[in-house]
């Protein structure tokens, strides 16, 4: 058996993000890190979308940027700048590349590829099994994400931002792109919250994405049957070719996940509650909790104090009230706040940044009816 100072299972975005940070960083190398993954990462299996002012240390892996992002529904139709910030896309498989190599060239990392079976927390170590290896660490970091968790409790809602995505090449130029669809409410609706998702990466090559946030996942011929309308309706019909698809499916949720951390056990990711509940953004706020999480291991407090609360996670739990309660009311909430506020403000708020004032600039745009009624069941 095995014995290391550091476990991380799983090496997506949080997993090779906290191993490179850990791999570089002098302090941590005396400790012997292991990286566990039942996949070799050579394909590309996602995509990571986010917005940032200016440079960012991922530029050099950034597929395509937006400077402009279009955005309707029934009563909305617009196309505006987002300035200060860029709408950057960096693909799975270029993120890969790029770390992968990077952590198996360090030193005190140990790569496996292997499917974890199972972590137990014992009195001094934590026992970590595959199917055919056991290995022991005095920390795991654990991004195995367990959706029957948080479906046991009521207190916190829980909705779905599930997708599914073509990569289309037209045969005609239809696509502008210097312009990214944000979220465009046009489609029906049906009783819950849907909207188009479009990345044009050139005249002729987009992301075209069906999204939904709601309680339920749709067959897989519903979200393809939404793409076919949409491309038959915004792009003239166009003869297009699909390249690649994608599907994901990302909790929404203000559900306590690191109530489940112990000193020993430290979850990572969408498992430890990473993902902005009100909106499914993961990757970013990832890349920004990785740093503050290796600075708090080098000063010895307990990982399972390790923890920020913050009033935006109120915001979000009252819109998610409000969307578990009444689905259909996500596209005139949004379609809102894009008409009466500038969408660089949206996005500020969106990503935790917002002074008060801003705030409250934010949550009177919208009808405020539903809003006072979440907040006032809340208290109750």
């Amino acid at each position: 058996m095995s014995k290391y100072d550091y476990i991380i299972v799983g090496a997506g975005a949080a997993g090779l993000l906290l191993a490179d940070a850990l791999g570089k960083d002098e302090f941590f190398a005396s400790k012997s890190i292991l990286v566990l993954d039942k996949n070799d990462k050579v394909k590309n299996d996602r995509t990571w979308c986010f917005w940032e002012k200016g440079k960012g240390i991922f530029d050099p892996l950034i597929h395509k940027t937006w400077d402009k992002i279009y955005v309707a529904g029934q009563k909305l139709d617009k196309s505006t700048s987002i300035e200060p910030y860029t709408y950057k896309m960096l693909k799975g498989i270029d993120f890969y590349n790029h770390y992968l190599p990077k952590v198996k060239a360090y030193k005190n990392i140990t790569w496996v590829q292997e499917e974890v079976t199972h972590i137990e927390e014992r009195k001094n170590e934590v026992l970590v099994s595959s199917a055919s290896q056991k290995f022991t660490g005095q920390a795991v970091f654990s991004s195995l994400f367990e959706p029957s968790i948080p479906l046991k409790q009521k207190k916190f809602p829980i909705l779905q931002q599930h997708f599914l995505g073509w990569f289309i090449k037209t045969e005609q130029p239809v696509f502008n792109p210097n312009q990214a669809t944000f979220m465009d409410f046009s489609v029906p609706q049906q009783g819950n919250t849907r909207f188009m998702y479009v990345l044009p990466f050139s005249e002729t090559e987009a992301l075209v994405e069906y999204t939904l946030f709601s309680e339920e996942l749709l067959e897989k011929t519903e979200y393809e049957k939404a793409i076919k309308a949409y491309i038959k309706e915004k792009y003239n019909n166009t003869p297009y070719s699909i390249l690649e698809t994608e599907f994901g499916s990302i909790p929404m949720t203000c559900y306590p996940f690191h109530h489940h951390n112990t000193d020993s056990i430290f979850h990572i990711g969408i498992a430890g509650g990473w993902a902005k509940p009100s909106t499914g953004y993961t990757f970013y706020n990832t890349s920004r909790q990785v740093p503050k999480l290796v600075e708090y291991l080098k000063v010895g407090k307990p990982l399972s104090k390790f923890h920020q609360k913050s009033r935006f996670q109120f915001y979000d739990m009252l819109l998610l009230d409000i969307l578990h309660k009444h689905n259909h009311l996500g596209s005139s909430i949004f379609e809102s706040l894009f008409k009466k506020r500038k969408a660089s403000l949206i996005l500020k708020f969106l990503e935790n940044k917002t002074s008060l004032w801003e705030e409250v600039k934010i949550v009177m745009a919208p009808k405020p009816m539903p809003f006072i009624k979440a907040l006032l069941r809340r208290i109750f």
